[in-house]
C-alpha cells in the first residue's frame, strides 16, 4: 500500500510529542531592588542560615568545618547574644523555625539537628536522603528543604518525612544549585548558589516568577577576602522587611523589591 507524502506528514506530527507549555515559557523578568537600611554583620560568620522570629530576634547558621555554629544576633549591632558551636565534624547549612524550636541542617552528613529556641539546647536529630543545604518554614506553606540540586522537597514539619518534590524551572530550563530558602508573602525565595541572584519561586508548579539580581548590592570587585557568596535571606513578616547577606559579609542589608 503506498501512502502519499501529506499523509506521512500528517502522521508524523501527530506522532511527535507536543512541545510543552513549559518550553513555550518567556524566562522570568528581572526585578529591580533599593536598599532601605543597612546594618552590621559579623564577618566570621559564613552564613548559611538566616531567620527573622516574630518577635524580633534573628537567628544565624554559619557553616564550614570547625567553624559551624548556631546564633541569635543583634540585628542593629551585628553582635552575637548566643551561641553554640556546633560539633567539628559537621559543616552547618540552613535554618528554620517551626514554633519554639530551631531546626539546622547539615551539609553532607544527611543529618539535622533540633534545638529549643530559647536555650539552644539540643532536643533531638532528623534524617534526610539528600544533601541539606536551605531550609524554611511557613504555617501556610509547609516545611521545604533544597539540596543544591534543581528540586526542592516538601517536609513534614514534625517527622520530616518526604511528602513532595517540586522541580525549579524557568523558561524549560531547570534551575539547578538552590541553597538558602525563605517563605515571603506565598513566594519560595532561593538563592542560587555561585550567583548574585534569588528566584522568586511559585511553590505550586515551581516556576521562577521573576528573579532579582544583587550584582551591584556588594559587588564581587569590593569583596575583599574572605567575604564569599551571597547567601542569607531572613524576612520580618510583621513589618514586611526583607534582610539579606552573605558568607562573612560585613553587612546585612534590608531590601524592598519593586
Amino acid at each position: 500500500m503506498k501512502v502519499s507524502v501529506s499523509v506521512i506528514a500528517l502522521i508524523i506530527v501527530a506522532c511527535a510529542p507536543a512541545r510543552s507549555i513549559e518550553a513555550q515559557r518567556k524566562p522570568a523578568p528581572v526585578q529591580s531592588y533599593t536598599v532601605v537600611a543597612t546594618f552590621p554583620h559579623d564577618t566570621t560568620s559564613f552564613t548559611q542560615g538566616l531567620v527573622f522570629a516574630s518577635d524580633g530576634q534573628i537567628y544565624e547558621s554559619t557553616g564550614l568545618q570547625g567553624e559551624s555554629t548556631l546564633r541569635r544576633v543583634d540585628i542593629k549591632t551585628g553582635q552575637t547574644l548566643q551561641r553554640i558551636d556546633v560539633p567539628s565534624q559537621y559543616f552547618a547549612e540552613g535554618l528554620a523555625l517551626v514554633g519554639d524550636e530551631l531546626l539546622q541542617l547539615t551539609w553532607q552528613h544527611k543529618l539535622g539537628f533540633v534545638y529549643d529556641r530559647h536555650s539552644f539546647k539540643q532536643k533531638r536529630t532528623f534524617s534526610y536522603q539528600t544533601e541539606g543545604w536551605g531550609i524554611a518554614y511557613d504555617a501556610a506553606g509547609g516545611l521545604v528543604m533544597s539540596d543544591g540540586s534543581d528540586t526542592l522537597t516538601f517536609l513534614d514539619p514534625k517527622s520530616f518525612a518526604a511528602l513532595r518534590t517540586l522541580r525549579v524551572m524557568d523558561a524549560g530550563r531547570a534551575v539547578a544549585n538552590l541553597n538558602e530558602l525563605e517563605w515571603i508573602e506565598g513566594e519560595i525565595w532561593a538563592n542560587v548558589w555561585m550567583t548574585d541572584r534569588i528566584a522568586r519561586i511559585a511553590p505550586r508548579t515551581g516556576q521562577v516568577n521573576a528573579w532579582i539580581d544583587f550584582s551591584t548590592l556588594y559587588p564581587r570587585s569590593q569583596r575583599l577576602p574572605p567575604a564569599d557568596e551571597l547567601n542569607g535571606i531572613a524576612y520580618d513578616k510583621a513589618a514586611r522587611r526583607i534582610f539579606i547577606t552573605g558568607k562573612k559579609w560585613p553587612r546585612l542589608y534590608q531590601i524592598s523589591v519593586f
